[in-house]
């Protein structure tokens, strides 16, 4: 494959995981096809998906550079590219922070299949290998971008504050420059309360472990890809409180919600007709908090296993 199909393959790929992940219904708590946030719409996620598409071309094609010979890690500008898509997003919609989650787990996984698609066929072991290795290979200005992005995209109630690296504190900007630290050291950091952060440091293992596979058997099983994504997003959330919720509303609600949804998991989920009623009553109880209660890291989580379903082949 050229560089410059391989380009367009993996970002066709993320941007149709992306619109299929928001489409899906009813992802409890989520905006979606049938519901809208006060101030976050439908066709303002429709809009951040195709704004970040022409970075994710660049990426993958970056990593297909590396894949040559013709670019090392380290000159890819992961952070710039983050940065980049953030921006994009931002330009093109106003309902404020639609996808940067969905940014930061495309980001690695885009580079790692433009890389394998040197050699043809998409390998899934291939790909993940290369996640393993990206982090460790950037450097502080990666970081650095890293920050101005999600500042970019993020308040400062939605995000907290922490006593180390944090965002908002300029000083962080300094010390990641001073003491040289990389995106592994900065997702090392967050992992313990971060499920994003989370992927980063252990080479994506939720998405290659849990997300993905279980994707692929309930598609299999139902032949209806919003039936499989919403039941994805169901286990995911059982399997993980939502750390989205966890910031806003903190550790019991978001404890509270994964017990829900794993009640849903446990009558079959929503391709049965019990789990299908809990699944509604899941989402009417999550939308009265308008937004409040969102599972948002849940549902990137769930963009990120279409994303690998696609790249692997699968098309609707």
């Amino acid at each position: 494959m050229r560089r410059d199909e391989a380009g367009d393959y993996v970002s066709g790929c993320a941007q149709l995981a992306t619109l299929l992940e928001v489409s899906a219904y009813p992802k409890p708590g989520n905006v979606h096809r049938l519901k809208n946030f006060p101030s976050t719409r439908y066709e303002h996620f429709l809009a951040g998906s195709v704004a970040i598409s022409p970075v994710i071309r660049e990426l993958a094609m970056s990593g297909y550079d590396v894949g040559i010979g013709q670019k090392t890690w380290e000159n890819v500008g992961v952070g710039s590219k983050i940065l980049a898509a953030v921006e994009a997003s931002t330009r093109w919609q106003s309902g404020g922070n639609v996808n940067l989650g969905v940014i930061l787990l495309f980001t690695p996984i885009s580079i790692a299949a433009g890389c394998a698609l040197k050699d043809g066929p998409l390998d899934m072991k291939k790909i993940r290998d290369t996640i393993k290795i990206l982090p460790k290979s950037t450097t502080p200005i990666d970081s650095i971008n890293l920050y101005k992005a999600i500042r970019i995209a993020m308040s400062d109630r939605v995000l907290g504050r922490v006593e180390e690296l944090d965002v908002g504190d300029d000083s962080s900007l300094e010390r990641l420059n001073r003491e040289a630290i990389t995106l592994q050291g900065v997702f090392e950091r967050c992992a313990g309360r971060d499920a994003v952060c989370r992927e980063w440091a252990s080479g994506f293992e939720t998405t290659f472990t849990k997300g993905y596979p279980y994707l692929f058997n309930a598609l299999k099983s139902s032949g209806d890809i919003n039936v499989a994504v919403v039941d994805t997003f169901l286990y995911l959330l059982s399997e993980e409180p939502d750390s989205l919720i966890s910031r806003k509303k903190g550790r019991k609600a978001a404890l509270d919600v994964s017990g829900k949804a794993r009640a849903i998991v446990s009558v079959g989920g929503f391709g049965s007709k019990r789990g299908r009623e809990m699944t509604l009553a899941l989402d009417r109880e999550l939308q009265r908090s308008a937004g409040l209660m969102n599972p948002g890291t849940t549902a990137d989580l769930t963009a990120a296993s279409i994303f690998l379903l696609l790249l692997e082949g699968w098309r609707p």
